[in-house]
Protein backbone atom coordinates (compact mmCIF):
# COMPACT_ATOMS: atom_id res chain seq x y z
CA UNK A 1 0.00 0.00 0.00
CA UNK A 2 1.41 3.17 -0.87
CA UNK A 3 1.73 5.84 1.73
CA UNK A 4 2.23 9.05 -0.46
CA UNK A 5 0.67 12.06 1.16
CA UNK A 6 -2.02 13.86 -0.32
CA UNK A 7 -0.58 17.99 0.02
CA UNK A 8 -1.07 19.54 3.22
CA UNK A 9 -3.91 22.40 3.63
CA UNK A 10 -2.63 25.32 2.75
CA UNK A 11 0.50 23.50 0.89
CA UNK A 12 1.20 25.26 -2.69
CA UNK A 13 -0.94 23.58 -5.38
CA UNK A 14 -3.22 22.87 -2.44
CA UNK A 15 -7.19 23.67 -3.42
CA UNK A 16 -9.15 25.45 -1.49
CA UNK A 17 -12.22 23.86 0.37
CA UNK A 18 -15.09 26.16 -0.13
CA UNK A 19 -18.14 23.35 -0.51
CA UNK A 20 -20.36 21.97 2.29
CA UNK A 21 -23.26 19.35 1.95
CA UNK A 22 -26.00 21.35 0.03
CA UNK A 23 -23.02 22.34 -2.71
CA UNK A 24 -22.09 18.85 -2.89
CA UNK A 25 -24.99 17.48 -2.89
CA UNK A 26 -26.16 19.97 -5.58
CA UNK A 27 -22.80 19.14 -7.95
CA UNK A 28 -24.08 15.51 -7.46
CA UNK A 29 -27.62 16.02 -8.83
CA UNK A 30 -26.36 17.88 -11.40
CA UNK A 31 -24.27 14.99 -12.91
CA UNK A 32 -26.72 12.56 -12.51
CA UNK A 33 -30.14 14.16 -13.08
CA UNK A 34 -28.79 15.54 -16.84
CA UNK A 35 -28.63 14.25 -20.26
CA UNK A 36 -29.17 10.36 -19.33
CA UNK A 37 -32.96 11.11 -18.22
CA UNK A 38 -33.30 12.29 -21.71
CA UNK A 39 -31.51 10.32 -23.45
CA UNK A 40 -31.31 6.61 -22.31
CA UNK A 41 -34.46 5.28 -21.82
CA UNK A 42 -35.13 4.49 -24.93
CA UNK A 43 -31.85 2.27 -25.71
CA UNK A 44 -32.92 0.58 -22.19
CA UNK A 45 -36.37 0.04 -23.17
CA UNK A 46 -35.01 -1.39 -26.70
CA UNK A 47 -32.67 -3.97 -24.87
CA UNK A 48 -35.22 -4.79 -21.79
CA UNK A 49 -38.28 -3.95 -23.21
CA UNK A 50 -41.30 -3.85 -20.04
CA UNK A 51 -38.28 -4.90 -18.10
CA UNK A 52 -37.11 -1.32 -18.38
CA UNK A 53 -37.53 -0.92 -14.79
CA UNK A 54 -36.45 -4.11 -13.44
CA UNK A 55 -33.14 -2.99 -15.07
CA UNK A 56 -33.39 0.59 -13.58
CA UNK A 57 -33.40 -1.46 -9.88
CA UNK A 58 -30.21 -3.43 -10.76
CA UNK A 59 -28.58 -0.24 -11.93
CA UNK A 60 -29.47 1.72 -8.54
CA UNK A 61 -29.03 -1.36 -6.82
CA UNK A 62 -24.75 -1.56 -7.96
CA UNK A 63 -24.68 2.44 -8.11
CA UNK A 64 -25.78 1.96 -4.34
CA UNK A 65 -22.94 -0.32 -3.59
CA UNK A 66 -20.74 1.93 -5.51
CA UNK A 67 -21.64 5.20 -3.78
CA UNK A 68 -21.35 3.67 -0.33
CA UNK A 69 -17.65 2.03 -1.43
CA UNK A 70 -16.52 5.41 -2.18
CA UNK A 71 -17.86 7.75 0.53
CA UNK A 72 -16.09 6.15 2.75
CA UNK A 73 -13.06 5.92 0.56
CA UNK A 74 -13.26 9.51 -0.02
CA UNK A 75 -13.85 10.53 3.63
CA UNK A 76 -10.61 8.50 4.05
CA UNK A 77 -9.04 10.33 1.37
CA UNK A 78 -10.32 13.36 1.05
CA UNK A 79 -7.60 14.53 -2.48
CA UNK A 80 -8.82 15.46 -5.77
CA UNK A 81 -8.90 12.27 -8.33
CA UNK A 82 -11.09 10.13 -6.76
CA UNK A 83 -10.75 5.87 -7.26
CA UNK A 84 -7.42 6.65 -8.78
CA UNK A 85 -6.12 8.06 -5.58
CA UNK A 86 -8.06 5.19 -3.45
CA UNK A 87 -6.26 2.89 -5.79
CA UNK A 88 -2.76 4.02 -5.40
CA UNK A 89 -3.08 4.01 -1.53
CA UNK A 90 -5.62 0.23 -1.18
CA UNK A 91 -3.81 -1.52 -4.29
CA UNK A 92 -1.16 -0.03 -5.63
CA UNK A 93 0.20 2.28 -8.11
CA UNK A 94 -1.16 0.29 -11.32
CA UNK A 95 -4.48 -0.20 -10.28
CA UNK A 96 -4.09 3.56 -9.14
CA UNK A 97 -3.58 4.37 -12.70
CA UNK A 98 -5.65 2.58 -14.56
CA UNK A 99 -8.60 3.56 -12.18
CA UNK A 100 -7.70 7.26 -13.48
CA UNK A 101 -7.08 5.95 -16.53
CA UNK A 102 -10.30 4.68 -17.33
CA UNK A 103 -12.16 7.55 -15.78
CA UNK A 104 -9.84 9.88 -18.16
CA UNK A 105 -11.49 8.08 -21.24
CA UNK A 106 -14.66 7.48 -20.07
CA UNK A 107 -14.95 10.73 -19.08
CA UNK A 108 -13.87 12.49 -21.59
CA UNK A 109 -15.86 10.30 -24.52
CA UNK A 110 -19.42 11.67 -21.94
CA UNK A 111 -18.13 14.89 -21.96
CA UNK A 112 -18.21 15.55 -26.30
CA UNK A 113 -21.20 13.46 -26.10
CA UNK A 114 -23.28 15.63 -23.59
CA UNK A 115 -21.65 18.68 -25.49
CA UNK A 116 -23.21 17.55 -29.04
CA UNK A 117 -26.95 16.74 -27.01
CA UNK A 118 -26.79 20.58 -25.93
CA UNK A 119 -26.17 21.11 -29.81
CA UNK A 120 -28.98 19.00 -30.73
CA UNK A 121 -31.32 20.34 -28.84
CA UNK A 122 -30.66 23.99 -29.18
CA UNK A 123 -29.68 24.47 -32.96
CA UNK A 124 -29.97 20.70 -34.64
CA UNK A 125 -28.45 22.44 -38.02
CA UNK A 126 -25.43 23.78 -35.80
CA UNK A 127 -24.68 20.86 -33.27
CA UNK A 128 -21.31 20.84 -33.56
CA UNK A 129 -20.99 24.45 -33.45
CA UNK A 130 -23.12 24.83 -30.91
CA UNK A 131 -21.28 21.99 -28.62
CA UNK A 132 -17.54 23.41 -28.95
CA UNK A 133 -19.68 26.40 -28.27
CA UNK A 134 -20.90 25.03 -24.62
CA UNK A 135 -17.15 22.99 -23.65
CA UNK A 136 -15.82 26.27 -24.63
CA UNK A 137 -17.82 28.66 -22.76
CA UNK A 138 -18.12 26.07 -19.29
CA UNK A 139 -14.36 25.80 -18.96
CA UNK A 140 -14.14 29.32 -19.00
CA UNK A 141 -16.80 29.02 -16.00
CA UNK A 142 -14.64 26.56 -14.12
CA UNK A 143 -11.43 28.24 -14.52
CA UNK A 144 -13.05 31.37 -12.58
CA UNK A 145 -13.59 28.95 -9.55
CA UNK A 146 -15.37 26.08 -8.32
CA UNK A 147 -17.95 27.77 -6.37
CA UNK A 148 -19.33 29.95 -9.87
CA UNK A 149 -19.71 26.36 -10.79
CA UNK A 150 -21.43 24.80 -7.95
CA UNK A 151 -24.12 28.21 -7.87
CA UNK A 152 -24.82 27.46 -12.15
CA UNK A 153 -25.43 23.84 -11.01
CA UNK A 154 -28.26 25.17 -8.44
CA UNK A 155 -30.44 26.81 -11.37
CA UNK A 156 -29.60 24.21 -13.67
CA UNK A 157 -30.80 21.28 -11.17
CA UNK A 158 -33.82 23.35 -10.00
CA UNK A 159 -34.81 24.11 -13.81
CA UNK A 160 -34.15 20.55 -14.63
CA UNK A 161 -36.77 19.03 -11.70
CA UNK A 162 -39.52 21.02 -12.56
CA UNK A 163 -39.42 20.28 -16.29
CA UNK A 164 -39.52 16.78 -15.02
CA UNK A 165 -42.05 16.75 -12.78
CA UNK A 166 -44.11 18.71 -15.22
CA UNK A 167 -43.48 15.34 -17.18
CA UNK A 168 -44.65 13.42 -14.32
CA UNK A 169 -47.79 15.57 -13.73
CA UNK A 170 -49.06 15.82 -17.21
CA UNK A 171 -48.40 11.50 -17.45
CA UNK A 172 -50.22 10.91 -14.78
CA UNK A 173 -53.34 13.17 -14.89
CA UNK A 174 -53.87 12.30 -19.15
CA UNK A 175 -56.33 9.53 -20.30
CA UNK A 176 -53.11 8.03 -22.00
CA UNK A 177 -51.73 6.20 -19.05
CA UNK A 178 -52.72 2.81 -19.18
CA UNK A 179 -51.55 0.54 -16.32
CA UNK A 180 -51.46 -2.47 -18.19
CA UNK A 181 -48.35 -0.98 -19.77
CA UNK A 182 -46.59 -1.90 -16.29
CA UNK A 183 -46.88 -5.96 -16.87
CA UNK A 184 -42.92 -5.57 -15.47
CA UNK A 185 -40.83 -8.41 -17.32
CA UNK A 186 -43.46 -9.80 -19.63
CA UNK A 187 -41.29 -9.61 -22.72
CA UNK A 188 -37.52 -9.00 -21.49
CA UNK A 189 -34.68 -11.32 -21.52
CA UNK A 190 -32.35 -12.18 -18.38
CA UNK A 191 -29.80 -10.28 -20.86
CA UNK A 192 -31.50 -7.82 -21.80
CA UNK A 193 -32.33 -6.63 -18.95
CA UNK A 194 -28.74 -6.49 -17.63
CA UNK A 195 -27.46 -4.80 -20.68
CA UNK A 196 -30.43 -1.88 -20.18
CA UNK A 197 -28.97 -1.81 -16.35
CA UNK A 198 -25.70 -1.24 -17.85
CA UNK A 199 -26.54 1.48 -20.18
CA UNK A 200 -28.96 2.87 -17.25
CA UNK A 201 -25.85 2.60 -15.06
CA UNK A 202 -24.69 5.51 -17.04
CA UNK A 203 -27.29 7.82 -16.04
CA UNK A 204 -26.31 7.56 -12.32
CA UNK A 205 -22.64 7.85 -12.03
CA UNK A 206 -22.34 10.95 -11.33
CA UNK A 207 -22.04 10.92 -7.93
CA UNK A 208 -18.17 10.12 -8.72
CA UNK A 209 -18.12 13.73 -8.93
CA UNK A 210 -18.73 14.35 -5.31
CA UNK A 211 -15.70 12.15 -4.25
CA UNK A 212 -13.03 13.62 -7.15
CA UNK A 213 -13.91 17.06 -5.37
CA UNK A 214 -12.66 15.65 -2.02
CA UNK A 215 -9.85 18.43 -1.73
CA UNK A 216 -12.64 21.41 -2.50
CA UNK A 217 -15.39 20.20 0.06
CA UNK A 218 -15.32 21.41 3.99
CA UNK A 219 -15.07 19.14 6.37
CA UNK A 220 -15.01 15.92 3.80
CA UNK A 221 -15.10 13.35 6.72
CA UNK A 222 -18.45 14.43 7.34
CA UNK A 223 -19.49 16.14 4.08
CA UNK A 224 -18.77 13.09 1.94
CA UNK A 225 -20.49 10.64 3.11
CA UNK A 226 -24.00 12.21 3.89
CA UNK A 227 -23.93 14.31 0.43
CA UNK A 228 -23.18 10.88 -2.08
CA UNK A 229 -26.52 8.75 -0.91
CA UNK A 230 -28.44 11.98 -0.41
CA UNK A 231 -27.63 12.87 -4.18
CA UNK A 232 -28.21 9.50 -5.67
CA UNK A 233 -31.55 8.83 -3.30
CA UNK A 234 -33.32 11.95 -4.83
CA UNK A 235 -31.78 11.00 -8.02
CA UNK A 236 -33.43 7.23 -7.63
CA UNK A 237 -36.89 8.89 -7.05
CA UNK A 238 -37.16 10.97 -9.81
CA UNK A 239 -35.76 8.35 -12.35
CA UNK A 240 -38.47 6.03 -11.13
CA UNK A 241 -41.11 8.61 -11.44
CA UNK A 242 -40.59 9.50 -14.56
CA UNK A 243 -39.63 5.61 -16.08
CA UNK A 244 -43.18 4.59 -14.18
CA UNK A 245 -44.94 7.71 -16.26
CA UNK A 246 -43.55 7.52 -19.43
CA UNK A 247 -43.97 3.63 -19.76
CA UNK A 248 -47.72 4.39 -18.62
CA UNK A 249 -48.30 6.27 -21.66
CA UNK A 250 -45.95 5.18 -24.25
CA UNK A 251 -45.72 1.68 -23.18
CA UNK A 252 -42.45 -0.63 -23.77
CA UNK A 253 -42.74 -0.25 -27.54
CA UNK A 254 -43.60 2.81 -28.10
CA UNK A 255 -40.95 3.96 -25.50
CA UNK A 256 -38.53 1.87 -27.66
CA UNK A 257 -39.38 3.51 -30.77
CA UNK A 258 -39.08 7.07 -29.10
CA UNK A 259 -36.43 9.40 -30.47
CA UNK A 260 -36.54 11.77 -27.96
CA UNK A 261 -38.88 10.04 -24.89
CA UNK A 262 -39.89 12.61 -22.55
CA UNK A 263 -40.91 15.37 -25.60
CA UNK A 264 -43.48 11.91 -27.17
CA UNK A 265 -44.62 11.52 -23.78
CA UNK A 266 -45.82 15.20 -23.22
CA UNK A 267 -47.36 14.38 -26.88
CA UNK A 268 -48.97 11.41 -25.83
CA UNK A 269 -50.48 12.92 -22.73
CA UNK A 270 -52.12 15.72 -24.61
CA UNK A 271 -49.57 18.05 -23.02
CA UNK A 272 -48.30 19.42 -26.41
CA UNK A 273 -47.69 22.95 -24.71
CA UNK A 274 -44.93 21.37 -22.56
CA UNK A 275 -42.67 19.70 -25.66
CA UNK A 276 -40.76 23.03 -25.77
CA UNK A 277 -39.67 23.56 -21.85
CA UNK A 278 -38.92 19.48 -22.14
CA UNK A 279 -36.87 20.23 -25.29
CA UNK A 280 -35.03 23.34 -23.30
CA UNK A 281 -34.81 21.07 -20.05
CA UNK A 282 -32.79 18.50 -22.39
CA UNK A 283 -30.30 20.87 -23.41
CA UNK A 284 -30.20 22.80 -19.53
CA UNK A 285 -29.65 19.01 -18.26
CA UNK A 286 -27.09 18.60 -20.73
CA UNK A 287 -25.23 21.53 -19.79
CA UNK A 288 -25.51 20.77 -16.34
CA UNK A 289 -24.03 17.14 -16.87
CA UNK A 290 -21.13 18.39 -19.17
CA UNK A 291 -20.16 20.92 -16.35
CA UNK A 292 -19.67 18.27 -13.83
CA UNK A 293 -18.02 15.86 -15.98
CA UNK A 294 -15.50 18.93 -16.61
CA UNK A 295 -14.84 19.38 -13.11
CA UNK A 296 -14.78 15.89 -12.50
CA UNK A 297 -12.14 15.08 -15.91
CA UNK A 298 -9.95 17.95 -14.74
CA UNK A 299 -9.30 17.01 -10.67
CA UNK A 300 -8.51 13.25 -12.31
CA UNK A 301 -6.20 14.81 -14.56
CA UNK A 302 -4.59 16.96 -11.97
CA UNK A 303 -4.21 13.77 -9.09
CA UNK A 304 -2.88 11.80 -12.27
CA UNK A 305 -0.18 15.07 -13.40
CA UNK A 306 1.03 15.13 -9.35
CA UNK A 307 2.09 11.36 -9.32
CA UNK A 308 3.72 12.02 -13.33
CA UNK A 309 1.30 9.52 -14.97
CA UNK A 310 0.74 12.77 -17.06
CA UNK A 311 2.94 15.89 -17.91
CA UNK A 312 3.49 17.47 -14.38
CA UNK A 313 2.59 21.12 -15.62
CA UNK A 314 -0.80 20.04 -15.74
CA UNK A 315 -0.90 19.88 -11.85
CA UNK A 316 -0.47 23.54 -11.78
CA UNK A 317 -3.29 25.32 -9.53
CA UNK A 318 -3.93 29.37 -10.48
CA UNK A 319 -2.93 31.34 -7.58
CA UNK A 320 -6.53 33.25 -7.80
CA UNK A 321 -8.77 31.12 -8.77
CA UNK A 322 -7.62 27.91 -6.71
CA UNK A 323 -8.35 25.73 -9.65
CA UNK A 324 -6.30 23.66 -12.13
CA UNK A 325 -6.24 25.55 -14.81
CA UNK A 326 -3.72 23.87 -16.85
CA UNK A 327 -5.54 20.64 -16.87
CA UNK A 328 -9.14 22.53 -17.17
CA UNK A 329 -7.96 23.93 -20.62
CA UNK A 330 -6.24 20.79 -21.78
CA UNK A 331 -9.49 18.93 -20.89
CA UNK A 332 -11.60 21.56 -22.37
CA UNK A 333 -9.59 21.62 -25.43
CA UNK A 334 -10.17 17.78 -25.78
CA UNK A 335 -13.60 17.64 -25.63
CA UNK A 336 -14.28 20.41 -27.84
CA UNK A 337 -12.03 19.07 -30.71
CA UNK A 338 -13.84 15.75 -30.13
CA UNK A 339 -17.43 17.41 -30.20
CA UNK A 340 -16.25 19.25 -33.14
CA UNK A 341 -15.27 16.42 -35.57
CA UNK A 342 -17.77 13.51 -34.21
CA UNK A 343 -21.22 12.37 -32.97
CA UNK A 344 -20.71 10.77 -29.50
CA UNK A 345 -23.85 10.06 -28.40
CA UNK A 346 -23.16 6.49 -29.38
CA UNK A 347 -20.44 6.37 -27.13
CA UNK A 348 -22.79 5.74 -24.37
CA UNK A 349 -21.61 1.67 -23.78
CA UNK A 350 -17.93 2.91 -24.36
CA UNK A 351 -18.46 5.39 -21.79
CA UNK A 352 -20.64 3.08 -19.37
CA UNK A 353 -17.54 0.08 -19.81
CA UNK A 354 -14.96 2.55 -18.56
CA UNK A 355 -17.04 3.91 -15.81
CA UNK A 356 -18.22 0.18 -14.09
CA UNK A 357 -14.63 -0.76 -14.65
CA UNK A 358 -13.51 2.60 -12.69
CA UNK A 359 -16.00 1.92 -9.51
CA UNK A 360 -15.22 -2.19 -9.75
CA UNK A 361 -11.68 -0.96 -8.40
CA UNK A 362 -13.21 1.60 -6.05
CA UNK A 363 -15.25 -1.69 -4.15
CA UNK A 364 -11.96 -3.86 -4.46
CA UNK A 365 -10.49 -0.71 -2.58
CA UNK A 366 -13.25 -0.69 0.26
CA UNK A 367 -12.79 -4.41 0.55
CA UNK A 368 -9.11 -3.48 2.21
CA UNK A 369 -10.49 -1.23 4.87
CA UNK A 370 -10.73 -1.62 8.51
CA UNK A 371 -13.66 -1.10 10.58
CA UNK A 372 -11.39 1.46 12.36
CA UNK A 373 -11.04 3.55 8.70
CA UNK A 374 -14.57 3.15 8.31
CA UNK A 375 -14.99 0.08 6.47
CA UNK A 376 -18.74 -0.91 4.97
CA UNK A 377 -20.67 -3.61 5.46
CA UNK A 378 -18.44 -6.44 3.49
CA UNK A 379 -21.35 -7.68 1.51
CA UNK A 380 -21.40 -3.87 -0.19
CA UNK A 381 -18.04 -3.85 -1.97
CA UNK A 382 -18.86 -7.84 -2.83
CA UNK A 383 -22.15 -6.69 -4.43
CA UNK A 384 -20.54 -3.40 -6.36
CA UNK A 385 -17.51 -5.40 -7.77
CA UNK A 386 -19.41 -8.61 -9.21
CA UNK A 387 -22.57 -5.86 -10.00
CA UNK A 388 -19.75 -3.50 -12.13
CA UNK A 389 -17.75 -6.62 -13.88
CA UNK A 390 -21.32 -8.25 -14.51
CA UNK A 391 -22.82 -4.67 -16.14
CA UNK A 392 -19.45 -3.82 -18.16
CA UNK A 393 -19.69 -7.34 -20.03
CA UNK A 394 -23.54 -7.51 -20.35
CA UNK A 395 -22.87 -3.88 -22.40
CA UNK A 396 -22.93 -4.12 -26.51
CA UNK A 397 -20.09 -6.44 -27.66
CA UNK A 398 -18.43 -3.51 -30.03
CA UNK A 399 -18.48 -1.39 -25.92
CA UNK A 400 -16.71 -4.07 -24.33
CA UNK A 401 -14.53 -4.59 -26.93
CA UNK A 402 -13.30 -0.85 -27.35
CA UNK A 403 -13.39 0.05 -23.58
CA UNK A 404 -11.35 -3.03 -23.36
CA UNK A 405 -8.82 -2.63 -25.89
CA UNK A 406 -8.52 1.28 -24.39
CA UNK A 407 -7.81 -0.38 -21.11
CA UNK A 408 -5.01 -2.72 -22.29
CA UNK A 409 -3.49 0.38 -24.02
CA UNK A 410 -3.28 2.01 -20.73
CA UNK A 411 -1.96 -0.88 -19.21
CA UNK A 412 1.04 -1.13 -22.00
CA UNK A 413 1.76 2.50 -21.60
CA UNK A 414 2.31 1.89 -18.21
CA UNK A 415 4.46 -0.82 -18.34
CA UNK A 416 6.53 1.09 -21.04
CA UNK A 417 6.67 4.39 -18.45
CA UNK A 418 7.96 1.72 -15.70
CA UNK A 419 10.13 -0.04 -18.39
CA UNK A 420 11.55 3.22 -19.29
CA UNK A 421 12.34 4.63 -15.56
Amino acid sequence: MSTTPSPAPGAPGQLQRRLGVPDAVLIGLGSMIGAGIFASLAPAARAAGSGLLIGLALAAIVAYCNATSSARLAALYPASGGTYVYGRERLGAFWGYLAGWAFLIGKTASCAAMALTVGSYVWPGQAHAVAVAAVVALTALNYTGVQKSALLTRVIVTLVLAVLAAVVAASLTSGAADAARLDVGSDATFGGVLQAAGLLFFAFAGYARIATLGEEVRDPARTIPRAIPIALGITLLVYAAVAVCVLLVLGPAGLAAAGEPLTDAARAAGADWLVPGVRVGAAVAALGSLLALILGVSRTTLAMARDHHLPHALAAVHPKFMVPHRAELLVGAVVATAAAIGDLRGAIGFSSFGVLAYYAIANACAWTLTPAEGRPARIIPVVGLAGCLVLAFALPLASVLAGGAVLLAGAAAYALRRTAT
